[in-house]
């Protein structure tokens, strides 16, 4: 004879209630699953708008950072002395510098094509911000980068921007002739900064979605006699 077990009268979704979890990581974890469920996270489709070179741009700004911190990684591991003398140094030192140059190229016409697009709409304002965010975060991670060339350039780089820095104030605290000091700055706090911000900036666009262009929004709104914000 077959025994046939009732189904549990949980009546619990996907999501849980305020009811059922009642302590921090619980609900932690019922916000995150409200807010980026697997379908936003990892989506099996996007809308046909997404196929621009706006976002291509944007992923290849993703790319090249990748490529930054791999070589950067070889780099910081070797020593200035490694990428001065030896010829795969040198490579290596050169990938650095041009996916530095690419991420820049890519991401100033990634910011400045979603700008002209006016993808704040629809909430993604914080979205928009983490980008120029970011943008400003790297300035400083390229400039210790160039203060670490350890030759003549560099070093008229860091004794130039030290007068700067010190009539602005910050010169005590942010030291440009210390190579160690920027060493650190460089490898450490503005990487890990830059890498931060761009996740969250990818992680807000999964939970608000890609901003449709301003003809398609004018079209939807046209279709459902609403403003689309």
């Amino acid at each position: 004879m077959t025994t046939i077990v009732p189904p549990p009268t949980d009546s619990r979704d996907d999501t849980g209630s305020e009811e059922e979890f009642y302590t921090w990581t619980g609900k932690a974890r019922r916000w995150m699953l409200k807010t980026l469920p697997p379908q936003k996270l990892l989506p099996e489709t996007q809308p046909s708008y997404v196929a621009s070179w706006i976002y291509v741009f944007g992923m290849g700004a993703i790319a090249s950072l990748v490529v930054i911190i791999a070589s950067g990684v070889v780099l910081s591991l070797n020593g200035p002395t490694w990428w001065h003398v030896s010829a795969f140094g040198h490579f290596v030192n050169s990938t650095h510098l041009w996916s530095v140059e690419f991420f820049f190229l890519f991401m100033v016409v990634h910011l400045w094509g979603k700008f002209w697009m006016a993808s704040w709409r629809g909430g993604r304002l914080l979205t928009w911000i983490t980008g120029v965010v970011s943008f400003a975060v790297s300035i400083g991670a390229a400039f210790t980068g160039y203060l670490l060339q350890t030759n003549f350039e560099s070093e008229w780089i860091a004794f130039e921007a030290k007068d700067a820095l010190n009539a602005a104030g910050i010169g005590a605290w942010f030291n440009v002739a210390n190579a160690g000091q920027m060493f650190m700055w460089h490898i450490t706090l503005l990487p890990l900064a830059v890498a931060a911000i761009v996740a969250l900036h990818v992680l807000l666009v999964r939970v608000h979605g890609v901003a449709p262009p301003l003809e398609a929004a004018d079209s939807d709104a046209q279709l459902t006699g609403e403003e689309v914000r």
